[in-house]
């Protein structure tokens, strides 16, 4: 091909991923004088956050946060609550503890038996028909036992038959505890042997004698959930003796993370090339043990067979004696080993340009050390925005009057989670049909438009809770772009970085640019509201085909066809499957690849000052024209970050460690706790948390580095009229002057 062919070949590239950014003497970094963008998408973000405020006062009128903190009974009344009948009954009591399968049915008050406010739990063994036999000789015993009934009796005529017929007392009583507001059995153990009061065998006040492993199997995780308050109580004091340890840790943490960024430019290189010598060496010791087992296994019996001999086994040691094993595995790494040798050779270039600029953010941190500063401002809006949306989620929950259903203890009744009348519930045919079933308060809500949407009001909720958090990101990652771009496309640095670049960025996004913020939010929020339904569907479904099983299960004998009719789906329930884990696949990576797309989009918004749209399709194309370099300084980015969060939380915690274990009794004297991990644990969360808020400010830096680095390659040559804006250590790297365009230079 002649060289006269050539330039149509490069216009139509040059066309295809946009046109090169050419020289312009007045660009000295982001643009001052700019215009608001996307001013139709901040009107509708102005219109949802005024809908989401209407939405908090509406639902702060409806709701009724007390009915979350207060326990309610079966009628639907808050038992503690003041200025009520039950503000001495601060306690909840369950008539029937056997017809509740686990803790967490009862403290979803969905626990098929009568619910009602004590002021007290029992503290011994009573039963109904004991009380009738011991009336006439001590009343107190009826007194005692009538304040666990729904209405006080003057006497205890009444046959056991007619108490348990109209539900007003229980059948007995059993030693009880407060927990969580409710009255729960008070398990113990006794020379390994689990009672109840002491007690191992009680009657039920039906006639059956029971056991404490009875009603520990109706209430299987009881015992754990008691036991979790003493746990709670340990846990309290270990969090008063560490809370100063654990604030010096965390502040010793941000001082690490803040040394170890602006160290950073004289140990990126370092760190790179140890971790791919270690790698390199990893894989070779894998090619000698490969190699070394090939070897051994000669002569062995069976060891020649193939893998295709010996066919799928699910013992996977069988396969370890094979030669062919051992080769494929060594075959498989010498390729990997090849791969990873000849991409440090022949990337070398660009992964030491890519070192450079992890060296350069180091540097523009130090000029710009405000940026470090900004984490705790994204923290405190993204709490504003959690505590907000949390807020109404409570209130629209607890909003409308008590909804009744009826709960079926074997949950074969046709008419279970229908809406009842407590008041009228016996005296209905319903309770005749279904034995034992209970019309038991399920929730809050009603009949009008308000009540009607209230699910529609919580999907608006959570809609625009994830569109505000994400543009609390977005406004973060743009003001951080416009920082360091300042520092950037400063000739002479720090001489001409302006003042307060951080805070002149940050006016400006709010300023100029919430719509294209808004913008690229609402993008990522759409596609995690997707996300979200998705997982509701695929909740909801399993829940459907555990109960159709259930219902084939429980079918009778001759009803098999239930059983073939259930099966027969099968296929299609495998391809819906599927179907759904295509889908969740797709929009994960959807979410992944526009989070990146906007990431580069806010850094154009904060350089150029264009609208959404405009600066995602310029910066894409910008990409597109370094591919190579995005994917290296990607992954060299990565592994820095990921290997500097590593070391500050590692270091912070093997400190951890020593001084709450008090293996440091010659320097300090560690405290004396209950659980050392407790502590340690929460030093280490929170290490890695304050880590990866600083890092994150890091990781910005080096995107909006490369972004500038890579206009910076297009606008300028290198001469004297053109010079770069990057260092002398990048420029020596580059090793070449770039020629100035022929378009350009006409």
């Amino acid at each position: 091909m002649s060289d006269k062919e050539k330039p149509p070949d490069n216009h139509l590239e040059a066309k295809k991923y946009g046109e090169p950014r050419t020289f312009d003497p007045n660009f000295k970094g982001p643009v001052v004088n700019r215009s608001c963008t996307d001013v139709l998408c901040f009107i509708i973000f102005i219109l949802f956050i005024i809908g989401y405020i209407i939405l908090g006062l509406i639902a702060w009128v409806n709701g009724d946060p007390r009915r979350v903190a207060y326990p309610t009974d079966s009628q639907g009344h808050f038992c503690g609550q003041k200025g009520t009948p039950n503000e001495n009954k601060s306690i909840l009591f369950y008539f029937n503890l056997f017809s509740c399968t686990s803790p967490s049915v009862m403290v979803n008050l969905q626990c098929p038996t009568t619910q009602i406010c004590v002021s007290k739990c029992p503290e011994k063994f009573l039963t109904y028909v004991e009380t009738q036999l011991l009336y006439k000789k001590d009343k107190n015993s009826w007194t005692y036992y009538s304040q666990f009934c729904k209405s006080p009796f003057s006497k205890s005529d009444r046959t056991l038959s007619q108490i348990l017929m109209d539900d007003n007392c229980p059948a007995a009583i059993f030693p009880s505890k407060p927990f969580l507001q409710r009255c729960f059995p008070d398990f113990s153990t006794k020379n390994g042997t689990l009672t109840v009061g002491n007690k191992t065998m009680f009657e039920d006040g039906k006639g059956k004698t029971r056991n404490a492993g009875e009603l520990r199997a109706a209430a299987n995780h009881i015992n754990k959930i008691l036991d979790a308050k003493s746990l709670g109580t340990k846990l309290f004091e270990d969090y008063a003796t560490t809370w100063y340890w654990i604030l010096t840790g965390l502040i010793i943490t941000m001082l690490l993370s803040w040394i170890f960024l602006i160290l950073l430019r004289f140990t990126a290189g370092f760190l790179f090339w140890v971790f791919m010598s270690g790698v390199i060496g990893v894989i070779g010791y894998g090619i000698w043990h490969c190699y070394k087992e090939y070897n051994n296994l000669r002569g062995q019996e069976n060891s020649h067979l193939t893998i295709y001999d010996i066919g799928i086994q699910t013992d996977i040691s069988m396969y370890l004696q094979l030669r062919q094993t051992w080769l494929a595995f060594m075959i498989i790494l010498c390729i990997l080993e090849a791969l990873v040798i000849l991409m440090l050779i022949f990337l070398r270039n660009r992964i030491r340009i890519s070192i450079a600029l992890l060296k350069e953010g180091s540097k523009a941190i130090r000029y710009v050390p405000t940026t470090l500063i900004y984490p705790v401002l994204t923290f405190i809006f993204l709490s504003i925005c959690i505590c907000y949306w949390a807020v109404i989620a409570v209130y629209l929950a607890t909003s409308g009057v008590p909804i009744y259903k009826i709960i079926a203890p074997a949950g074969q009744c046709e008419h279970e989670n229908k809406t009842c009348d407590p008041e009228i519930f016996n005296t209905t045919e319903i309770s005749k049909a279904c034995p034992g079933s209970q019309c038991i308060f399920a929730f809050y809500g009603g009949k009008s438009v308000y009540h009607q949407y209230i699910p529609t009001l919580q999907t608006f909720n959570l809609f625009v809770f994830l569109w505000l958090i994400n543009f609390v990101f977005a406004l973060g990652q743009c003001t951080l772009a416009g920082a360091f771009a300042s520092y950037y496309w400063a000739l002479e640095k720090p001489e001409d970085i302006p003042p307060y670049p951080l805070f002149t960025a940050f006016g400006r996004a709010i300023r100029y640019h919430t719509g294209s913020l808004a913008f690229g939010s609402l993008i990522l929020a759409l596609i995690q509201m997707f996300r979200i339904v998705l997982e509701y569907l695929d909740k909801r479904l399993k829940v459907l085909g555990t109960r159709e099983c259930k219902t084939c299960w429980l079918s009778g004998p001759g009803e098999v066809g239930t059983i073939s009719r259930a099966a027969a789906p099968e296929s299609q329930n495998n391809i819906s499957k599927f179907l759904q884990c295509c889908l969740k696949c797709c929009f994960w990576c959807l979410e992944k690849a526009v989070k990146f797309l906007n990431r580069n989009a806010y850094v154009m918004i904060a350089i150029h000052g264009k609208n959404f749209c405009r600066s995602a399709k310029d910066a894409f194309n910008l990409l597109i024209r370094n591919v190579l370099k995005v994917a290296v300084m990607d992954k060299v980015t990565d592994f820095v970050l990921i290997l500097g969060k590593m070391l500050v939380t590692g270091c912070i915690g093997v400190l951890a460690f020593l001084l709450f274990t008090e293996r440091l009794p010659i320097l300090i004297e560690g405290p004396s706790l209950n659980y050392y991990w407790v502590p340690l644990l929460t030093v280490v969360i929170g290490s890695y948390l304050i880590a990866h808020g600083f890092f994150s400010v890091y990781a910005m830096c080096i995107d909006t580095l490369f972004i500038c680095f890579c206009e910076d390659l297009e606008r300028n040559d290198g001469s004297t009229e053109k010079p770069y804006f990057i260092t002398p250590t990048l420029h020596g790297i580059l090793n070449k002057k770039q020629l100035v365009p022929q378009k350009q230079k006409e």
